[in-house]
């Protein structure tokens, strides 16, 4: 049973990723067949949880090419005490150059 008194840890981040992250594959149009495409980052905090936190990730600039649609998602996926994986995708068309986001994790 849970201590409904026992403090919470709060940790925080922004984080900017585009061209220049190793990887980056967001800014060329999918290969043909290819309905969509991600970008995976791997998140640390630096004093591990001990358990699974909450995690919120805020979307708060990109950088988009104006000649295609323009859609993209940002998700929290695998997280743990230790840390989380933010995962950008994007659809066929679309070149994002860059993305901002700031996240924050809750939990004790």
């Amino acid at each position: 049973m849970s201590d409904p008194y026992l403090p919470l840890k709060v940790v925080s981040a922004s984080v900017s990723l585009g061209s220049e992250s190793k990887g980056w594959n967001l800014d060329a149009p999918a290969a043909e067949g290819d309905p969509e495409r991600s970008f995976l980052f791997d998140v640390y905090f630096d004093v591990p949880f001990s358990g699974t936190p909450v995690v919120h990730l805020g979307l708060v600039g990109f950088d988009i090419d104006q000649c295609s649609s323009s859609r993209v998602k940002l998700t929290a996926e695998k997280i743990t005490g230790a840390g989380f994986q933010a995962r950008v995708t994007t659809w066929r068309s679309s070149r994002v150059y860059s993305v901002d986001f700031d996240w924050i994790a809750v939990g004790s």
